[in-house]
């Protein structure tokens, strides 16, 4: 029995345990089937901006291992003549409870809302952190690799486009799941990670702080050339000033897709806003650098991690889900620890 056979069977075993059935079989028909899907090359089209596509289908969590108030639910979205679909994780919590966090995921190129909850685990930390998690998706109509289309300047804007969207969606979850308003955050991963910053930026009074993993910064780009410019060197043009949330980011220095300096590009960003500042603290790891600038209070307001090693993945994410890096540093728990530690203030009324 060899190494690559024995990780697989012990993942299926794994998931197995912790009720999730779809997704060790999923795994095993994968293996059984040779990765033929993430093994072909992607197709040349318009708008295109990663590849390595693989189709996942599978909830985060089984009915059976949820608690009675426990919810995960597709729904449907308008806003300005535009619909959007996206799935709600919804943890159990007592009716005397304080209001719940809100986490925005945004999702890569070619995944969906289901894909990107199992990969980056984010409902199973949530449910133990009692946050609600909105997973928008993106559809085809508007993008053929359902990328957001981060690279358009019509999709860079507050009151237009995407941004505008997706805060409202955001905004309309804040009030029905009876939301902390304080307590709102965003992060997505490569094109949704991009997307993240951009929301960071236009809306700065709804998100309390961002996360961008595998990411491009705001106004690397204007359209698709400048997009694949910046993905494969680096942002070339001029980073968009202005306010921003305290931000985490996080890339793997081998990423092939989107290259490193687009990470270091948006920490640098966030902490020009963030204005003056004390010295770094840098944290040596064996897979990881952390690079953490405090705000004048202490608290840390941006945090860069340098994945070694690791390519276009989510750092800690799980096998069953695409675009992850299982035995790296779990993203989701310390994306979730850092935005926990923010608050957005809010004008009293």
């Amino acid at each position: 029995m060899n190494t690559d056979f024995q990780h697989l069977m012990s993942e299926a075993t794994r998931l197995t345990r912790e009720g999730n059935l779809r997704g060790a079989t999923a795994l095993l028909m994968r293996q059984a089937h040779g990765n033929a899907a993430s093994d072909a090359a992607a197709p040349v089209v318009d708008d295109v901006i990663e590849a390595e596509v693989r189709v996942i289908d599978e909830a985060p969590a089984p009915a059976a291992e949820r608690a009675p108030s426990e919810s995960w639910s597709a729904h449907r979205f308008s806003h300005q003549g535009r619909q959007i679909a996206y799935r709600l994780y919804v943890p159990a919590r007592a009716a005397d409870a304080p209001r719940p966090p809100l986490v925005v995921m945004l999702h890569g190129c070619t995944q969906d809302a289901q894909d990107f909850a199992t990969g980056t685990r984010m409902n199973i930390l949530a449910r133990e952190a009692g946050a609600i998690v909105l997973y928008p998706e993106q559809t085809q109509h508007a993008n053929a690799q359902k990328c957001w289309n981060w690279f358009k300047p019509q999709h860079q804007r507050r009151e237009r486009g995407e941004p505008a969207l997706l805060a409202a969606l955001t905004r309309e979850i804040v009030t029905t799941q009876g939301a902390d308003p304080a307590r709102v955050y965003v992060a997505g991963l490569s094109a949704g990670g991009a997307m993240a910053d951009i929301l960071g930026r236009t809306h700065p009074d709804l998100f309390a702080a961002v996360g961008v993993h595998s990411g491009l910064p705001t106004g690397a780009a204007h359209d698709l050339p400048s997009a694949l410019a910046a993905m494969r060197g680096g942002p070339a043009v001029a980073i968009t000033e202005g306010p921003a949330p305290p931000t985490i980011v996080f890339h793997g220095d081998a990423d092939a897709t989107v290259h490193a300096r687009n990470g270091t590009a948006v920490a640098d960003a966030a902490r020009r806003a963030l204005g003056p500042a004390g010295a770094a603290e840098v944290t040596q790891g064996q897979r990881f650098t952390r690079t953490r600038h405090a705000a004048a209070d202490g608290a840390s307001a941006v945090e860069h991690w340098q994945l070694h090693g690791t390519g276009h993945a989510w750092s800690g994410g799980s096998a069953g889900g695409s675009y992850t890096a299982p035995d790296g540093v779990d993203a989701s728990a310390e994306m979730l620890r850092f935005f926990l530690g923010h608050t957005l203030h809010l004008p009293t009324t």
